[in-house]
Order: structure tokens, then C-alpha cells, then sequence
């Protein structure tokens, strides 16, 4: 198998659509039919690096945008939700693409791309999950009781106006932040430098803080099985099967279902939480090959 040629994050077009009086950053790249990439907890569009300039020569107009609160966009204090950020999305669509799109997702950004596939199907072709949430954040009855507990002191601290700032400072360290993603990507080698920076560098921002603490705070938004019923739409699942922060147990729904809905689920063997940037050449090759199918559309 050859290597993908990396693509550095700072090489898109950053672009800017203000939303409710907002800024929120976006990139798109290609033409063809409309892809929407939604990364999860504390990324940003470089996350989506290695996937953009791939699916785009895939004959795709690619969209990718940092979430209201993460990355370049604008960090306000408010009450964030699954919700608003759904509402933004829909008004992102409708402002800039207009036209049945395939919502792609990493995490939490996988829970949002199934939850606008479900509520909002005029507007989406198909839906791609990758290592979906389960919700923003994890229910009290998800927990046993003593971690319950811990969650539960630890929130209270994070979302505290004095002790929040400093236990926010010490979890957003680079060193700090290489070791937590190293318990979450098998591969190593996809914890770059580079990497640390994009997620870093908005924690420095004003406001990076509150949102950060407002997040955990937040309620948990839908359940995946509340959502599936509703969706019509097709479904593509990767997961990678050492993912410790959603466990591969979580797509057991997605693969019960696949007997009797539209969905196809793959499991991605030695990878992690974000198999989109631990294996990129593979999930690139899975996105394409899906789409093909669905669509008809083929890499010029």
C-alpha cells in the first residue's frame, strides 16, 4: 500500500460566513456533489487535512467548517448544544449549498451529521459516521456509580469562574494533549506536531475556556437509537475497532440494523477515535468507493 502525500492544513482557502451575528470559519475545495465534513470535540477543519484534497479530486465539492465555538469561529458564551449547532448547520446549507448534500462526521460531528440526516432529510443525500458519539457528552446512567461521582465533582470544578481556568489551562498543555491522543490513535505516527497545534492553538482564544466548560455542562442531546428510525437517507459507518472513548460495542446498533436499513458498517482494524486521520489513505478509499455506489459519481 502506498502513503498518502500529507497536506498541510494551512494550504486551504479559509473563508467566513457570520451566522446569527457570529463568524464562523469554512473551506471548500472541488466541484461536483456537495460533501459537509463536521469534525468532533476540540478539532477543526485541519482535522479533516488529509481528506479534503482526496475527496475533492473524487469529483466532490467539499465543505468543511469549524463549529460555532471551536477552531477559527467565534467562541461567545453561550448554552451549546447538539441543537444549536444543528440549527447553524442547516442555515450553513442553506446559505451556501442548496442542494441534497452527504453529511460526514467525526464523533460528536458523526452524532450531528445522523441527527440532521434524521430531522432534516430535504437537505441531505446520505449520511458517513465515523466513530459516532453516543452524545456530547456521557449520561449519568452511561457511568457506574463511582465515576458517575468523579464526573459529576469534575464538572462542577471545570464549570467553577475560578478553579475552571486553571484546570482548563492544565488539560489544553501540548504535552498534555499528545499523551491523551496517543491512548487514542494505535497509530503513533498520526500524532504530529502539527496535529497538537491545530488542537492547541483555539485553546488559546478568548472564550475557549467557557465553551469548553458550557460543553461538559451541556445536556448529552439524542441517542443514536432515538435517531435511526427517522432516517430514510443511506448510511455508511466506520469505526475504528480500538477506539477507547466510544467503543466499538457502540456500532453493534448500526450493524443490527444494516440487515434491514440502508446502512452499510465497516470496521477499521488497529485504529482508534478519528480513523479519518490515523488512516486516512483507507478511509478516503471507503468514503469514495461508498459514494460511487450511492451516486454513480466516479474520481475524474
Amino acid at each position: 500500500m502506498t502513503t498518502q502525500q500529507l497536506t498541510p492544513a494551512s494550504t486551504f482557502e479559509r473563508l467566513t460566513w457570520t451566522w446569527q451575528g457570529h463568524k464562523i470559519q469554512y473551506t471548500v475545495m472541488g466541484v461536483g456533489r456537495p460533501l459537509v465534513l463536521i469534525h468532533g470535540f476540540g478539532a477543526s477543519i485541519g482535522h479533516w487535512r488529509n481528506n479534503i484534497p482526496a475527496l475533492a479530486a473524487g469529483g466532490y465539492r467539499v465543505f468543511a467548517l469549524d463549529l460555532l465555538g471551536f477552531g477559527a469561529s467565534d467562541k461567545p458564551a453561550l448554552d451549546y448544544s447538539l441543537e444549536l449547532w444543528q440549527e447553524m448547520l442547516k442555515d450553513f446549507w442553506e446559505s451556501q449549498i442548496q442542494e441534497p448534500a452527504v453529511f460526514v462526521g467525526n464523533s460528536i460531528g458523526a452524532l450531528l451529521s445522523l441527527m440532521v440526516v434524521a430531522n432534516h432529510p430535504e437537505i441531505a443525500a446520505a449520511g458517513i459516521l465515523i466513530n459516532c458519539a453516543g452524545g456530547l457528552n456521557h449520561r449519568p446512567h452511561e457511568l457506574n456509580l463511582p465515576l458517575r461521582t468523579v464526573m459529576g465533582i469534575f464538572t462542577k470544578l471545570v464549570t467553577s469562574p475560578v478553579i475552571g481556568p486553571f484546570l482548563f489551562n492544565r488539560i489544553r498543555q501540548k504535552n498534555r494533549l499528545r499523551r491523551t491522543l496517543q491512548q487514542v490513535y494505535c497509530n503513533h505516527d498520526a500524532v504530529t506536531d502539527e496535529l497538537i497545534d491545530l488542537i492547541y492553538e483555539p485553546s488559546c482564544d478568548p472564550g475557549a475556556q467557557r465553551v469548553f466548560a458550557s460543553i461538559l455542562a451541556a445536556p448529552p442531546g439524542p441517542e443514536p437509537s432515538e435517531l435511526l428510525p427517522q432516517v430514510k437517507h443511506p448510511l455508511l459507518v466506520l469505526w475504528g475497532a480500538n477506539d477507547p472513548w466510544t467503543p466499538i460495542a457502540g456500532g453493534r446498533i448500526y450493524e443490527e440494523l444494516s440487515q434491514t436499513q440502508p446502512i452499510e458498517f465497516v470496521s477499521i482494524p488497529n485504529t482508534g477515535h478519528c480513523p479519518h486521520d490515523e488512516r486516512p489513505e483507507i478511509v478516503n478509499s471507503f468514503i469514495l468507493n461508498w459514494l460511487a455506489q450511492q451516486t454513480g459519481n466516479s474520481a475524474s
